[in-house]
């Protein structure tokens, strides 16, 4: 018995990350083969791709199906417009953000300016990833009340918010250090970890 859910684990796993990287193929693409420097307006082009993927994501590594790859394509396909909506709407404010803070970098101004701004692209990126995992909780919740929810409970339990963070940091590091590591082994565990802290962020709202 534990043989057996130890290799149906490692399947759900490596079988999710093959999903997820077919599903930001075009991201990874771009991140992996250029200088994102130069190649910035592609990987904003392309980042909100990752939107529906992780909210498929997210769905069967909760939901542990036997047909992984079918469960994987209907979450995509069910959350495709809304996850595409919030990605745009993330990646669009991280970009303004991130070239006022550009801009603002090493100006007088800058000690006023560059904090807020800071705080700001925290909470959007926090509040974007809860505003996922509940898409993949409850398909049919509308956006604005996931955006509203997960505004509040990642202010409120800002604690849990960061730790998600500092997990996907980690993911982020060892993409740009390890790429075939990261995507091929490391995704699914990560994620997982992401999306159950998240779950727990979302506890008020899920059980609302």
């Amino acid at each position: 018995m534990t043989a057996g859910r130890i290799l149906r684990g490692a399947h759900l796993a490596l079988t999710t990350n093959l999903l997820l990287a077919v599903a930001c193929s075009p991201l990874l693409a771009v991140l992996l083969t250029s200088d994102p420097g130069r190649t910035w307006p592609l990987l904003v082009l392309f980042a909100p791709l990752g939107g529906p993927a992780l909210v498929a994501t997210f769905t069967v590594l909760r939901s542990y199906p036997d047909g992984v790859v079918l469960e994987f394509w209907r979450a995509w396909r069910r959350s495709a417009r809304r996850a595409l909506t919030t990605g745009i709407v993330a990646t669009l404010a991280l970009l303004v953000l991130g070239v006022d803070a550009r801009w603002a970098w090493g100006r007088p101004i800058g000690a006023a300016v560059l904090p807020p701004i800071v705080v700001a692209m925290t909470l959007t990126a926090v509040t974007t990833l809860l505003v996922l995992v509940l898409l993949a909780e409850r398909p049919a919740v509308r956006l604005r009340d996931a955006a509203r929810a997960g505004v509040y409970l990642a202010v409120r339990r800002w604690y849990l918010s960061l730790f998600s963070l500092t997990v996907l940091a980690v993911f982020e590091a060892l993409l740009a250090a390890r790429p075939a590591l990261a995507i091929g082994v490391a995704a699914a565990p990560l994620l997982y970890v992401v999306g159950a802290n998240s779950r727990f962020t979302l506890a008020p709202a899920l059980t609302a």
